[in-house]
């Protein structure tokens, strides 16, 4: 259904973000307190009524967030953060190793989607994709957090191959697996302004390709862009400012 504002399609929300947020909230209520075994994923998976990988899903978000712990054999645990000064660096540290995990699975999907939405894309579609990259541009400028917005603009070139199942996959994940700015720039301005810089060429890039029909450079401009991230990423983990 579109938006009566905007046109846009409003998206139903995932059914990890969904057990997530519930048990975010017991966590936050202290229905769950520090120390307390959360259930198990089996119980998780009947109470919810969803499948194993929604389950795993939710608990890994929460573990990103220093929230809970999985101990083996034992189950998962929630944490008290205030009982370590270093757990903001180890979700840090987590947050990152995570979204590298993630963008060397989306790196060939995109790459594929990324030339079929430059053969495939109808008109509106490649509007819907001009869009989006607009906005995108907007928030980088603005210096306000993109990820929202970077999501989007991969998820309207996935939708531009006209394969439902590129866009399920990036629904998969959400723009919680997109690189944020806060992270990956830490707290140095030189560095984060050069990082919005060649977002917004490899972006350009992606756009401008899809827009001319160009399935190769296509292909291409994502491949660097992915990669680049993937770069990034492996940068900063192995940098002082994580040590």
């Amino acid at each position: 259904m579109k938006n009566a504002n905007n046109g846009a399609v409003r998206r139903p929300e995932s059914l990890s973000v969904r057990v997530e947020t519930d048990l975010r909230q017991a966590i936050s209520s202290g229905e769950f307190a520090p120390g307390d075994k959360l259930p198990s994923e089996a119980q998780l998976i009947r109470s919810h009524g969803v499948s194993r990988t929604v389950v795993r899903e939710a608990l890994a978000a929460l573990r990103l967030d220093g929230l809970v712990e999985p101990r083996q054999g034992a189950g998962v645990f929630v944490l008290d953060p205030r009982l370590s000064p270093d757990s903001g660096r180890q979700v840090e540290r987590a947050r990152l190793a995570s979204i590298l995990e993630i963008l060397e699975v989306r790196t060939p999907v995109e790459v594929a989607a990324a030339g079929l939405a430059a053969l495939r894309r109808s008109p509106a579609q490649e509007e819907h994709i001009l869009d989006c990259h607009a906005a995108l541009m907007r928030c980088i400028e603005r210096g306000a957090l993109f990820g929202h917005a970077d999501f989007a603009l991969h998820l309207a070139i996935a939708e531009a191959t006209n394969n439902r199942q590129f866009t399920e996959f990036l629904e998969k994940y959400g723009d919680a697996a997109v690189p944020k700015s806060q992270i990956v720039t830490g707290d140095i301005p030189d560095s984060e302004r050069q990082y919005h810089e060649q977002l917004v060429m490899e972006h350009q890039a992606i756009v401008l390709a899809i827009s001319r029909c160009d399935g190769p450079a296509a292909e291409q401009a994502m491949r660097d862009h992915l990669i680049g991230s993937q770069t990034r990423h492996r940068e900063l983990l192995q940098s002082d400012r994580l040590a």
